[in-house]
């Protein structure tokens, strides 16, 4: 049986007509291996978010800028409609609008965090809450290479947490016990859940038990506890405002940057050594250099990839989140190959930098969109205000480029996002969201992407990962640019004096 058909069966069974099929598992992480991404099996679209409606008559796939053109070319079309939402847009509320208000929407319990049921809720759509996936395989997987790293000792992190909190962010998790796991790709996560009672922290293992029995007030974060766990914890729930551990873990120590400077020299040494690979080899694809800069990595000392390397050329580098390093894209003279890449190191803190290179002699056209983008991030990287606010920061970059447009090109995601165990972390974050208008502080690690599309001909993103310090941005990225992709007539005196920082390596 087809998975649609398993689903339309699944829906009749329980007298649902709306159902939400999630793209994440249980730990609510951003990034799901595939064999747990049921939206996956749904729709065969790979991309790391975006999930999907499943109404009487159609299989609506909402995703955002970044994978417009990817939806496109994975889906099958007589199945699934693809949702572009456009920058500002909430999946939450447009997937709303679509639905009757007499009518239920059936939602995987351990696959919606709690602020996401709430928030279907209270826009007067009735919920039908499901413990079961009928899409999940049974997957086993083993912690292989726990670690532990230095760090702040969890009973010091905590000594000022006087609540019974219980903890479920796979991040916070690792972050609070100094644990490591780098045994799966794009990952250094442990998986476990963890209670904060009585100035101790404990990994728990047989979770409802423990929800069921423990007779004194659990403290949770809604945005990060499944619907589940939260319904178990019942009448004895309390709620956090937001999680300690959280804001702890988005604030570097001295130590943790000094690490953050040491990864990311290896991570410019890698990327230098890819470029100079494209320069020196012919009839290359992007799979090769896939495959060489994973070797460059682990040549640095990587323990894995922080995330499946994009390695996109010509028309597949507009898709912002590409995916396929092919073996039939084969690099020619003029190819321009955008490569956003990034590894985990000793510390288990993700690195994160996209870099443009051109094979041969670029184009007038792929100079110009260059330029533009050097232009929004050098500008974005020298803001400066009494408080450094991500939504400002994004502000200014697209500022830069509506005074300096190209016709067919879009900027069409986020400026920027924390870094941290996780590659996307939170706070910070650089966007038109809401979420954005928090101060940046000093110690929090953050990336700075502007990028420019155009699946017609090709699309360019510089994304540099830096850090707040004395209340002003420092890079920990050094790879120099492109020199023959610069136009340097476009560039101001000061952007030009501005570039000279990063012309080292």
């Amino acid at each position: 049986m087809s998975n649609v058909n398993i689903i339309r069966k699944f829906m009749h069974e329980q007298n649902i007509k709306f159902l939400l099929v999630n793209s994440t598992n249980e730990y609510l992480v951003e990034y799901c291996p595939l064999q747990e991404n049921s939206r996956y099996f749904l729709t065969g679209f790979s991309g790391s978010t975006g999930d999907v409606l499943v109404t009487p008559d159609k299989i609506l796939l909402f995703v955002d800028g970044r994978y417009h053109i990817q939806a496109d070319l994975e889906v099958d079309h007589n199945i699934t409609t693809v949702i572009k939402l456009q920058t500002g847009q909430n999946f939450l509320d447009e997937m709303i609008k679509l639905i009757p208000k007499n009518e239920v929407l059936g939602i995987f319990s351990k696959k919606n965090s709690q602020k996401r049921v709430e928030y279907i809720q209270n826009s007067g759509i009735k919920i039908k809450l499901l413990d079961n996936d009928p899409l999940d395989k049974n997957i086993i997987s083993d912690d292989l290479n726990i670690v532990n790293i230095k760090g702040i000792p969890a009973e010091e992190k905590i000594k000022n947490i006087d609540k019974t909190v219980f903890i479920t962010n796979l991040e916070e998790v690792s972050y609070l016990f100094n644990l490591r796991n780098f045994s799966e790709n794009y990952s250094s996560k442990i998986k476990g859940k963890a209670i904060i009672c009585n100035g101790k922290a404990q990994l728990i293992d047989k979770i409802e038990d423990f929800l069921k029995s423990y007779n004194g007030e659990i403290f949770v974060d809604k945005s990060t506890i499944n619907a589940y766990d939260f319904n178990i914890i019942g009448n004895k729930v309390r709620i956090l405002e937001d999680s300690p551990i959280k804001l702890m873990k988005s604030i570097k120590t001295d130590e943790e940057i000094e690490h953050y400077k040491s990864a990311f020299e290896r991570t410019d040494k890698a990327v230098k050594a890819i470029r100079n690979y494209i320069e020196s080899n012919d009839n290359i694809s992007e799979y090769d250099i896939a495959e060489q800069l994973e070797k460059e990595f682990k040549n640095y000392g990587a323990k894995n990839l922080s995330f499946k390397s994009i390695v996109a050329k010509d028309k597949n580098s507009a898709l912002a989140h590409y995916s396929k390093c092919s073996k039939d894209e084969i690099i020619k003279d003029g190819s321009l190959i955008l490569i956003d890449c990034g590894a985990y190191y000793e510390q288990g803190l993700a690195t994160d930098i996209t870099r443009v290179f051109v094979k041969g002699t670029p184009t007038q056209l792929q100079k110009k969109v260059y330029t533009t983008v050097l232009k929004m991030f050098l500008n974005a990287f020298h803001y400066s205000s009494e408080k450094i606010i991500g939504y400002d920061i994004d502000d200014l970059a697209r500022k830069i480029y509506s005074q300096n447009e190209i016709e067919g090109f879009v900027f069409n995601h986020g400026l920027g996002h924390g870094i941290g165990i996780n590659v996307h972390e939170y706070p910070p974050n650089l966007s038109k969201n809401e979420m954005a208008k928090v101060e940046i502080k000093d110690g929090m690690c953050f990336t700075i992407e502007p990028g420019l599309y155009n699946e017609k001909h090709f699309g360019v993103r510089l994304e540099n990962s830096c850090y707040m310090k004395d209340g002003k941005i420092h890079s920990f990225v050094h790879m120099n640019y492109e020199k023959k992709l610069i136009d340097y007539s476009l560039l101001t005196e000061q952007e030009k004096e501005w570039l000279k920082e990063f012309e080292v390596i």
